[in-house]
C-alpha cells in the first residue's frame, strides 16, 4: 500500500477504534529537500535542532532553502547524545520567543527529542532524517531515559517526514543495519501482541496487525541490496520504518512494533548507561533480540502440561531489581507494583489455553530462520553472545521484561522456569 493512502487515517476498522494520524507530509526519495520551503510555508520562526554527526548532513543546505525562517538552533556538540531531562533543557534554552515549529535533522534521539519537546511547547515539529535506522519517526511515543528509566511518553507524530535518498543512503553501515533489524524484529512483538490478547484480553487490531505485517514481508529478503546501498532498497527501507511508525499511531502506542524484542534490547541500554558499559545500536539489539526470543519460544514449545504453581517471592525478586538495575530499580520496582503482572501469573490458566498458546508461539519464525536474517544483514550471533556475555543475557530474559508494563513472551518464559537461552 502507498504509505500516502495512509496518512488520513482509517475511520472503518472492523477492530471498531478509530485510527487517526495526523502526519501532513512523508516525503521520500530524491530532492525533496527542496519541498522544506512549501512544507515549512505556514510557519515563520522555526527553531533547528541538530548534532555533531547530523548536521554536517544537510544542515547548510536547509538553512539555504528556510532562510530567515530559522530564528534560534540547538546542535548538540556532542556525538552522542543521550536522550534524557539534560537534552530536553538544552533545546528549549535555545529556543527563540515566539517559536512556532520545530525542525530535527536526525534519526532515533533527535526525532524524540524533537517529538516531545514540541509537544510540552505546543507546536508542531518536521524531523529531516538522516537514516533509515528506526521505526520511531512516525510513532506518537517518544522514546527518553528519564530518572534512569527508559520511558515511552505519548506525544504527537510529526508535520512532515523527509528523508532525501542522497542524505539517508549515506548513513553508517551498522545505521542501515539497525533499521533493517528494526523491521525484522516484528516478527516477535506481533508474536507477543497476539499472545498477550489471548492471555489478557488486550486490544487487538487485525489490519493493523497485516499491515507491519506485509512491511516485514517486503524488508526481509532486501538485506543484501541495503548493505550494497542501493537507492530503490534503502528507500523502501525507509519505507518501511515510516510506515510501522503510522501503524503505531493509528493504535495510539508502540503495541504493533514494540515487544519482548525491544525490551531486551531496552534492557541493554538501561544497564549500559547505568554501568558504563558498551551496548549496540537499537535496531541491531532489536534483531539479536529477536532471534533470543525466538529460542524462548522453541523451549516453551518442548514444555508439556501441567505446570507447578507460581508463587511470587517480592522480597526475592525486588532484591534482583536492586541488583540489576541499582539506581533506577526504585522506579522499576514501583511500575511493576502498579501494573501488577506478577500477582497475575496464573499457570493454571496457561494449561487451559496451552494448545492456543503453542498454535501462536509457532507463527513466529524459528530460531534458525531468524538466524538466516541476522546472517543477511552482516550480523553475526556468535558476537552478540560474546559482547553481552551469559550473565548479562540470563539477567536480560529474567528481568527485561520489568521494564515495562507491556505482557510478551518474558512473561510467559520467566512464569514457567526458563532462566537462559540454552536450547
Amino acid at each position: 500500500m502507498n504509505i500516502k493512502s495512509v496518512l488520513g487515517g482509517k475511520n472503518d476498522c472492523s477492530c471498531g477504534k478509530l485510527h487517526p494520524c495526523d502526519i501532513q507530509y512523508v516525503e521520500i526519495g530524491d530532492g525533496v529537500l527542496e519541498r522544506l520551503s512549501e512544507i515549512c510555508a505556514p510557519f515563520s520562526h522555526i527553531h533547528l535542532v541538530a548534532d555533531a554527526n547530523t548536521y554536517p548532513l544537510c544542515g547548510d543546505r536547509i538553512k539555504a532553502i528556510l532562510g530567515e525562517k530559522i530564528t534560534s538552533e540547538m546542535i548538540f556538540g556532542s556525538e552522542i547524545v543521550v536522550p534524557n531531562e539534560d537534552a530536553i533543557a538544552a533545546i528549549e534554552s535555545k529556543m527563540a520567543n515566539g517559536t512556532d515549529l520545530l525542525l530535527g535533522i536526525g534519526s532515533g534521539v533527535i526525532n524524540d527529542l524533537c517529538k516531545q519537546v514540541s509537544f510540552a511547547n505546543g507546536m508542531r515539529y518536521v524531523i529531516v532524517a538522516t537514516a533509515p535506522s528506526m521505526d520511531g519517526y512516525a510513532s506518537v511515543g517518544a522514546a527518553l531515559i528519564l530518572e534512569e528509566m527508559k520511558v515511552t511518553l505519548n506525544a504527537r507524530v510529526p508535520y512532515a517526514i523527509i528523508a532525501e535518498n542522497e542524505v539517508i543512503s549515506t548513513a553508517p553501515v551498522d545505521m542501515l543495519r539497525s533499521g533493517y533489524g528494526d523491521i525484522i524484529g516484528k516478527y516477535s512483538c506481533l508474536n507477543d501482541w497476539k499472545l498477550a490478547h489471548l492471555l489478557r484480553g488486550e486490544y487487538f487490531c487485525q489490519y493493523v496487525y497485516d499491515m507491519v505485517m506485509e512491511t516485514v514481508k517486503k524488508t526481509e529478503g532486501t538485506a543484501a541490496a541495503v548493505l550494497a546501498r542501493d537507492k530503490a532498497a534503502i528507500g523502501n527501507l525507509m519505507e518501511g520504518l515510516v510506515m510501522v511508525g503510522i501503524m503505531m499511531s493509528y493504535v495510539g502506542n508502540s503495541r504493533p512494533a514494540s515487544g519482548s524484542e525491544h525490551h531486551l534490547s531496552h534492557f541493554f541500554e538501561i544497564t549500559g548507561l547505568l554501568n558504563n558499559t558498551p551496548y549496540y545500536l537499537h535496531g541491531i539489539d532489536v534483531l539479536y533480540a529477536a532471534a533470543a526470543t525466538a529460542q524462548l519460544r522453541e523451549q516453551l514449545l518442548a514444555l508439556k502440561p501441567p505446570f507447578a504453581a507460581y508463587r511470587h517471592d517480592k522480597t526475592a525478586t525486588d532484591a534482583e531489581i536492586r541488583r540489576v538495575y541499582t539506581s533506577a530499580a526504585d522506579g522499576i520496582i514501583a511500575l511493576q507494583e502498579k501494573v501488577g503482572l506478577y500477582a497475575d501469573i496464573n499457570t493454571a490458566q496457561f494449561a487451559e489455553h496451552w494448545d492456543a498458546i503453542c498454535e501462536i508461539l509457532r507463527e513466529a519464525p524459528d530460531y534458525q530462520t531468524m538466524l538466516t536474517y541476522v546472517n543477511a544483514i552482516g550480523l553475526d550471533i556468535n558476537e552478540f553472545h560474546r559482547f553481552y556475555g551469559d550473565k548479562t543475557l540470563g539477567d536480560a530474559v529474567l528481568w527485561a521484561k520489568d521494564l515495562k508494563d507491556r505482557y510478551t513472551v518474558l512473561w510467559l518464559s520467566y512464569a514457567l522456569g526458563i532462566q537462559s537461552l540454552s536450547l
